[in-house]
């Protein structure tokens, strides 16, 4: 029977950093797990072949009466003892039901979108709430985990967690054949919304263009799929960019990996929005780019600064300086051998961090269960 019952709105086949962290919980657990997750278009067909349970409830599971009596009835039915909430908030506050049905550990994820629930007077009590309910929450980083923390009574506070979203280094690798890399290829792999900073990277890519020098190669991928495309799509024109710059949409993870491994630089500007309430909790995409070997340059939002070491991987720039990370994309796209010395550093520093490894450690201790 499985052991740990996890219920979550974020799930394959839906695509998003967070269904992609929880899917490979599932994997760091063994399979030992049953799912229930909000439904999703094509979900049926990518269920059967899972190798464990995954049950649907309608478009969004919310802490209601209904869902509680749903998920405690699944508890008992599959015999779990553990719980993990893919996301905390809300469904954490599920918790003391599940806890009176059985339940003997409840893990709670947090990902970025609890910072501001720690913010909002409202929100700030309900995630209170949870936090005094799960056995433990999780936080990605260290900035994430300050700002959660000051929403936590001092005894939820001193059992927080650091699971950031794992790394499989045996997948996102550098390339084989070193020479599949091409100079002067850069790329950004995002949901393509306003947070991810896309179009300050395009403003930057034309200053790449204007002060590269004559004959040199320059190429801007971008990978990823989202409501501002054609916002971009405008933006690539009127910078007169097309020349230089693909958008290939939404890939499977195995066509990220590819498309890493023949680019020489990452670059993500990630920002800040809505008054602080939305910042950047990590950046998965900044550290898969740098298991493949890649330098990494990300904006100082929220938590990205920690998927780089300045200077030694990679870069911090601030958000919206345009001229900055025009000036480090030129110093990485000039200097292989620079970029290259810096990847290499930045795949040892995400291995030692933030990989698989780690992370099943890391939710071993989480839930009590012996390595």
């Amino acid at each position: 029977m499985p052991s740990t019952l996890i219920i979550t709105n974020d799930f394959p086949p839906r695509v998003g950093g967070i269904e992609s962290f929880v899917s490979e919980l599932c994997r760091l657990l063994d399979h030992d797990v049953v799912v229930y997750a909000s439904g999703s278009a094509g979900a049926a067909a990518s269920d059967h072949d899972r190798p464990f349970p995954v049950i649907r409830d309608g478009p969004l599971l919310l802490p209601t009466p209904r869902v509680a009596a749903r998920a405690t009835a699944l508890l008992r039915e599959f015999g779990s003892t553990r719980v993990i909430f893919g996301a905390a908030a809300p469904l954490g506050l599920l918790a003391p039901s599940l806890r009176r049905a059985g339940a003997q550990q409840i893990l709670g994820l947090t990902h970025g979108h609890e910072t501001w629930w720690a913010q909002v007077p409202a929100a700030r009590r309900l995630l209170r709430r949870i936090g005094d309910s799960c056995d433990h929450l999780t936080t990605i980083s260290g900035y994430t985990e300050r700002r959660i923390a000051s929403g936590l009574s001092p005894s939820a506070r001193a059992r927080l967690l650091r699971l950031a979203p794992p790394v499989d280094v045996q997948r996102f690798r550098p390339p084989a054949r070193p020479d599949i890399r091409s100079a002067g290829r850069c790329i950004a792999v995002a949901r393509l919304i306003p947070q991810k900073g896309v179009e300050a990277l395009l403003q930057a890519w034309r200053i790449v263009l204007d002060r590269s020098r004559s004959g040199a190669r320059r190429e801007l991928v971008i990978v990823g799929e989202g409501p501002l495309r054609p916002r971009l799509e405008r933006t690539i024109q009127r910078l007169k960019l097309s020349a230089s710059t693909r958008l290939v949409g939404a890939l499977p993870s195995s066509g990220v990996i590819s498309e890493l491994q023949q680019a020489s630089v990452f670059a993500l500007p990630v920002r800040t929005r809505l008054v602080g309430l939305n910042p950047e909790g990590l950046g998965l995409a900044a550290l898969e780019a740098a298991a493949c070997g890649l330098p990494v340059i990300v904006g100082d939002s929220g938590g990205a600064p920690e998927t780089v070491r300045e200077g030694e991987t990679g870069f911090v720039v601030p958000s919206d300086d345009h001229a900055l990370l025009a000036e480090r994309l030129i110093l990485l796209l000039d200097n292989p051998a620079l970029a290259q010395d810096m990847g290499a550093r930045g795949r040892r520093y995400v291995a030692a961090h933030f990989s698989t490894a780690v992370a099943r450690a890391r939710l071993g201790e989480a839930l009590s269960i012996a390595p």
